[in-house]
């Protein structure tokens, strides 16, 4: 599970949350609590020293100066210092003795005359230690719910992410070429109607809008390609009765022209229907890169390492170095170079490279990257494409860093 998915966030974002839910109550709870304990002591404080007054005023002797023996009832200069100045501003007066943490006090102070005052202080060690004792409980309560509540928001967390991962893996699986992939097919919809559901729909009905779109095309190109094949036919028959002369000459550039664009358009329409099937054999790559070469007339340098060998089909690749070969005279610049390698095979020219939406977007029908729509008719990299999937090899198309088209063939 990566550190970054959307499970461990929404894991994190929970136990921060419950994390200051817990805080905030844990602060309430304890300011609360001590405000009341310190309420009630100082109330317990001021009612003993009320008691005390009252005492000292009924058992008062009658021999003045004479003070009676208790030991709440104290001289000013014997009151800790902080009691003493809160008892100059406001009588009666209490103060909290928290300087000894081992024993706590709550001190109260009420003159009663004659310089004299009723001093008692209540013992507050055990209400302290109750107040730290429901902290440590709240703590320990606190921690049990987060090691429920963790766990438990990761499993629902994971059910959404699992649904994610879903819809993420069906919109990879489209975008590889699998038209035919879908979310919520061959189940039932499942999730209810969230953001989730919404994503999912949005990604199928994406995919059936895509599907429908690219079989149109290619119904469109096998039937243009079958309805120009057969009269083609004949005018290529009646081109060979004309006479010798530059008309004629002429006329059967055009129509070699033509019936080469029906081949390469009959190819793709075969391609499309998934009904070509390779016959793979051992093939000297170097010597099948010149014939190559040799067969469409351009001038090519080859380059071997050793003598590499593969198992493929010659015909195919011999369809695809052709392709890549006219491509780089057409839209490149010479010299112009195969190298061949163990399985991999790459031709490269010394042109202005490959157009930048060509490498984004890969190889379109009839779509040249020329300013000029006599340099070909876009199909050959489509042609070279669709062959490589059906020997098994990868053909990948970048710009050199010194300039020039690179396309790579990765034979399997």
């Amino acid at each position: 599970m990566m550190p970054g998915s959307l499970r461990w966030k929404v894991a994190a974002l929970i136990t921060l949350a419950c994390c200051a839910i817990v805080t905030v109550v844990g602060i309430l709870v304890h300011r609360t609590t001590l405000e009341r304990t310190m309420r009630l002591g100082e109330e317990r404080a001021l009612e003993s020293a009320a008691v005390v007054a009252q005492k000292h005023r009924v058992n008062a002797p009658a021999e003045e100066g004479v003070v009676p023996y208790t030991d709440s009832i104290m001289g000013l200069d014997q009151l800790p210092s902080a009691l003493r100045e809160r008892l100059a501003v406001e009588s009666p007066a209490t103060w909290y003795d928290d300087l000894q943490p081992e024993q706590l006090w709550m001190w109260a102070a009420q003159p009663v005359g004659d310089g004299l005052v009723a001093a008692p202080k209540i013992d507050m060690t055990s209400d302290m230690r109750g107040l730290r004792a429901l902290d440590r409980a709240m703590v320990r309560s606190a921690l049990t719910a987060l090691a429920v509540v963790v766990p438990v928001s990761m499993g629902l967390a994971e059910l959404a992410n699992r649904r994610l991962r879903r819809v993420a893996a069906t919109a990879r699986r489209i975008a590889a070429g699998d038209l035919d992939a879908r979310v919520h097919r061959g189940s039932a919809r499942w999730g209810g109607r969230d953001e989730i559901a919404d994503i999912s729909a949005a990604v199928d009905s994406m995919a059936a809008s895509l599907q429908h779109r690219l079989l149109a095309e290619q119904r469109f190109t096998a039937d243009v390609a079958h309805d120009l094949r057969t009269p083609l036919m004949g005018l290529v028959a009646a081109v060979e009765l004309l006479e010798e002369g530059q008309a004629t000459d002429l006329v059967r550039d055009r129509v070699r022209v033509l019936r080469l664009l029906v081949e390469d358009l009959l190819e793709i329409s075969r391609l499309d229907t998934g009904a070509e099937v390779a016959e793979r054999v051992r093939v000297p790559l170097a010597e099948l890169a010149e014939e190559s070469a040799a067969r469409v007339g351009a001038e090519v340098r080859v380059l071997a390492s050793g003598d590499p060998v593969a198992e493929t089909d010659p015909r195919r690749l011999d369809r695809i170095l052709a392709n890549l070969v006219l491509n780089a005279h057409r839209h490149g610049a010479p010299p112009v170079e195969i190298a061949v390698r163990d399985r991999l095979i790459e031709v490269r020219d010394r042109g202005p490279g490959f157009p930048a939406e060509l490498l984004a977007d890969g190889p379109g029908r009839f779509r040249t990257g020329a300013a000029e729509r006599g340099r070909g008719h876009g199909l050959g990299l489509t042609i070279a494409l669709g062959q490589a999937q059906v020997i098994g090899a990868d053909l990948t198309l970048a710009n050199a860093p010194d300039g020039g088209a690179v396309a790579t063939l990765h034979l399997p």
